[in-house]
């Protein structure tokens, strides 16, 4: 198998555990984790006020880094912001958002975010949790037919990554269906059909590893219950609401303007190619959606706090603190909980898929936020380029809670 096919299967969190959305295309597949370490405490999290001002000198420094990260990683263009709830901020683009033309990356761009989807199709799921439609120890097997031992891997399990259920993303037949032609469309029991080829991993629970697989199957529990598309639930019960008026579920390759061009070695021949026409339905409710630095912005509190910019509860405190609860895994300091992730105290998510890659995540202790876009998906060395962008930029503004995902193994 190519090296870059066993990329392209890495997804999401792998950031957690090494990449991020990921979709085949940059995700990683997560390494398991043995059931003694899935505890049901809450990863540590951030105290004190170990948050740095936003003055100029430490402007200064964060644009070193992360200039620094981009002739390091050979990233063409990258915008990072930073918010504290003194009413600072950092906000800065730097480099191209097109190569071919020389076109400045700026903060205004949409942009693919790919396994930040997790935590919309999630949030909309626990949403169906308080109004009593679903219940979390529900078997997945009660709302989609067809799943190995379905009648067994629960809905929490789904969202935690703990189901066993193979990567679509790690198939060989998908990998050749999408480099073969990036802009076709695949429907989600297409993409499940490639998983469920495959033997299970392990017993449901047992382990954490993780799978673009388990979103699939949750955002058909979310249209089952809600009668509604996906896409049409997200943004009516969840965009609107939060007032992200830049952030879209999209049904094929639309890609609003101005969007940054995205570069990618994701292909058949491991050659460079761009990929803004692209189709992400391969990513459907696991990595498909576009947003804004802004809209980032407003997510990342949300997502953490389920609570709305208005103080009004996007979903109940007891939902969210299940959803907090993020059982270890391989790595000290880092926990996945119900799509969501808690690394040295920043919650949040990272995304990535071919041409693209996002870090959202909050210090809640500080009420700090911090959003980096980035237009390449391609690593440096067995590192995300969104990875080095998040450790650098925390690195100076909390560094006792330094962001940071080490890669994972490339396959098992």
């Amino acid at each position: 198998m190519p090296p870059t096919a066993v990329r392209l299967r890495r997804v999401a969190v792998a950031a957690l555990l090494a990449g991020s959305l990921s979709v085949p295309l940059t995700a990683g597949a997560a390494p398991a984790v043995p059931a003694a370490h899935l505890s049901g405490t809450p990863s540590p999290s951030a105290t004190g006020t170990d948050v740095r001002p936003l003055t100029p000198d430490v402007a200064r420094r964060l644009d070193a880094a992360v200039q620094q990260v981009m002739r390091t990683a050979n990233v063409p263009g990258v915008t990072v912001g930073v918010w504290t709830p003194e009413q600072k901020s950092y906000v800065r683009s730097f480099g191209v958002a097109d190569k071919a033309t020389g076109r400045r990356m700026t903060p205004d761009l949409y942009m693919r975010i790919g396994s930040e989807t997790k935590t919309f199709t999630v949030t909309a799921l626990l949403q169906l949790v308080d109004q009593g439609k679903v219940g979390l120890d529900d078997p997945i097997g009660r709302y989609v037919d067809g799943v190995p031992n379905g009648d067994r891997i629960t809905l929490r399990q789904l969202a935690g990554m703990r189901s066993g259920l193979f990567n679509y993303s790690e198939d060989n037949g998908f990998f050749k269906a999408l480099t073969s032609d990036p802009r076709r469309s695949f429907t989600p029991r297409q993409l499940l059909g490639f998983a469920f080829r495959h033997p299970v991993l392990f017993p449901p629970g047992r382990e954490f590893s993780y799978s673009n697989t388990n979103l699939i199957l949750l955002g058909l529990v979310v249209e089952k219950e809600s009668g509604q598309h996906l896409g049409d639930y997200i943004g009516q019960h969840i965009l609107g609401p939060a007032g992200m008026k830049d952030t879209l579920f999209p049904s094929g390759s639309e890609y609003p303007r101005p969007h940054a061009q995205g570069y990618t070695d994701q292909t058949a021949d491991g050659k460079v190619a761009e990929t803004a026409g692209w189709n992400p339905s391969w990513g459907w409710a696991a990595g498909a959606m576009i947003s804004t630095l802004d809209d980032l912005r407003i997510w990342a509190p949300t997502v953490a706090t389920g609570r709305l910019p208005d103080g009004r509860r996007m979903i109940s405190p007891a939902t969210q603190q299940q959803r907090l609860v993020t059982p270890a895994t391989p790595i000290p300091d880092i926990g996945y909980g119900l799509g969501i992730f808690n690394v040295r105290g920043w919650i949040g998510h990272n995304g990535s898929l071919p041409g693209y890659e996002s870090l959202t995540i909050y210090l809640p202790a500080t009420r700090t936020t911090v959003v980096a876009l980035l237009n390449t998906d391609i690593d440096h060395g067995r590192d995300e380029p969104s990875t080095l962008v998040g450790e650098a930029v925390t690195k100076i503004i909390s560094p006792r809670h330094v962001f940071n995902l080490p890669a994972a193994p490339a396959a098992r």
